[in-house]
């Protein structure tokens, strides 16, 4: 296994000559550190069955089942699937996922600590995924609104951009709305918190997911701070030329490994679509999201 940094002043490692069968306890260690320290692992030459793929990702930790069974792969239900192309005339997974700044489970209870990519079908243009460092982007708020956020906690909701599921067809979206409220309620998390792994500052909003923040006694704090949080870490500029932003790409055979406690993301689609096939892992590592949740 050889791991070199990856070109440029962004996040990432690039890291060749592994293969999950004959990797050792030392090399899984080293791999997944590469993650918290560097963000992102580009995994080259990947050739995996969806098999494999779990096989895998259950090196890295213990994979958890998407809990909509319409993104489930049809063999290997860990794997959830972002996908354009009918396979024997049926749709796959789902089209045109996550077009918007979001980290993996943030509405969740108990997010996950690392997320696999796995492109089974690339484009030949606009192919890879936007990545902000809320690390790096925390530290660079100006000190007087890393004040303002000091001890408060923000909620998360998948609400705003909850897929509509087939069996929903001709439901009223009242009913629909109240269902994806009571099955997954919005959940509080700190607004920043310390990276369990590497000792850093995350600050963990997202404009996909994040609802609302209120200060420690539960009081909503006015929404404008949170637009000026969004704005501060590019979450608001359309043209993604924001120095926060970082533009991650990918060839055939590229794995993608990324350390969801401190990094969003946002999908890069285009109005001509090409054919795209993603296979997704989502994986609990030995640690809590933070030292406020439990471990896996």
């Amino acid at each position: 296994m050889r791991i070199t940094d990856q070109a440029g002043a962004g996040p990432g490692a690039t890291v060749e000559d592994f293969d999950h069968t004959t990797a050792s306890d030392a090399d899984i260690a080293t791999l997944k550190r590469t993650v918290y320290t560097k963000k992102i692992a580009v995994l080259k030459g990947q050739d995996l069955s969806p098999r494999e793929f779990l096989a895998l990702g259950e090196r890295l930790g213990r994979p958890e089942t998407y809990y909509e069974p319409m993104y489930e792969h049809p063999e290997v239900p860990e794997i959830f699937v972002s996908s354009n192309v009918p396979e024997n005339g049926r749709q796959t997974g789902v089209p045109k996922t996550g077009k918007f700044w979001h980290a993996d489970y943030q509405f969740m209870p108990d997010p996950f600590g690392i997320t696999l990519i796995y492109p089974r079908v690339v484009p030949e243009k606009n192919r890879g995924t936007y990545f902000i460092d809320m690390g790096r982007a925390y530290e660079a708020l100006p000190a007087d609104l890393k004040k303002e956020i000091a001890g408060t906690r923000c909620r998360h909701s998948v609400r705003k951009y909850f897929k509509i599921r087939p069996q929903d067809v001709y439901r009223p979206l009242g009913e629909v709305i109240e269902e994806v409220e009571t099955r997954t309620p919005p959940v509080v998390q700190p607004t920043t918190f310390t990276h369990p792994m590497t000792g850093e500052t995350v600050l963990y909003i997202s404009e996909g997911f994040t609802v609302g923040i209120e200060d420690a006694g539960g009081n909503p704090l006015d929404e404008e701070l949170l637009r000026r949080l969004f704005e501060a870490t590019g979450q608001l500029d359309e043209t993604f030329e924001h120095g926060n932003i970082h533009l991650q790409s990918f060839a055939k055979g590229d794995l993608l490994v990324w350390d969801n406690r401190s990094l969003i993301h946002r999908a890069r689609h285009t109005t001509t679509p090409e054919p795209t096939v993603s296979h997704r892992l989502t994986v609990h590592d030995e640690r809590g999201l933070h030292d406020g949740t439990p471990a896996a």
